[in-house]
């Protein structure tokens, strides 16, 4: 029997890796200007940086909640399978031990008590496909809105604080082998990104 499978934080971290190094990117057009960027406004520093997406994972309060809904949502998917599959169970013991002790009545009593055991193990093996795929749809649909909620408030935040790129690293697959003190700026996106999701809750 399939378990169904949670989708785990490193693939929610991994789905946000490529968007942080496209958002505050310069643009085609902009490439000729590199040369005319406003050094003072970064404080010294080229105008990039970068964020560690395992830890904006783990304390960004909209991905927090996200998780603590899916776990529940695979927590009750596992109930109802563990439920079914007991009854099953049950049943095929029962079935046993009557073929055991010939207690069907006729031969083709014991086939429709087989058939009906055979219809209901394919029943629990798709319901328990139907749950996966609503947890991965329910996974999909957190990841689009997390990648939306990121774009929107990079967007504003990067010329807010001119940067030109913004990296991602995470422990998964680092892009930033090496980076100065003050390049990265997760706890500030983390804090924004936070203020902003308690005023919409």
């Amino acid at each position: 029997m399939n378990k169904t499978v949670l989708p785990s934080k490193t693939f929610i971290a991994l789905s946000c890796a490529v968007l942080l190094f496209t958002q505050c990117s310069t643009k085609k057009g902009d490439l000729q200007n590199l040369t005319q960027i406003n050094v003072p406004a970064t404080k010294g520093k080229l105008p990039i940086a970068y964020i560690n997406v395992d830890t904006l994972i783990a304390y960004y309060q909209l991905a927090k909640d996200a998780n603590e809904e899916l776990l529940q949502g695979q927590e009750d998917s596992r109930q109802r399978i563990n439920v079914r599959a007991k009854q099953l169970q049950e049943d095929m013991a029962n079935f046993e031990t009557k073929m055991k002790n010939n207690a069907f009545l006729s031969r083709e009593r014991a086939e429709q008590e087989n058939n009906r055991l055979v219809a209901k193990q394919k029943e629990l093996q798709d319901l328990n496909q139907q749950l996966t795929n609503q947890l991965m749809a329910q996974q999909q649909r957190f990841n689009e809105q997390l990648r939306d909620t990121i774009n929107q408030f990079l967007k504003s935040y990067c010329p807010a604080k001119h940067y030109q790129i913004v990296l991602s690293t995470n422990s998964a697959n680092d892009n930033v082998l090496y980076a100065a003190d003050g390049y990265d700026i997760t706890k500030d996106v983390i804090k924004q990104l936070n203020a902003r999701y308690s005023r919409k809750k």
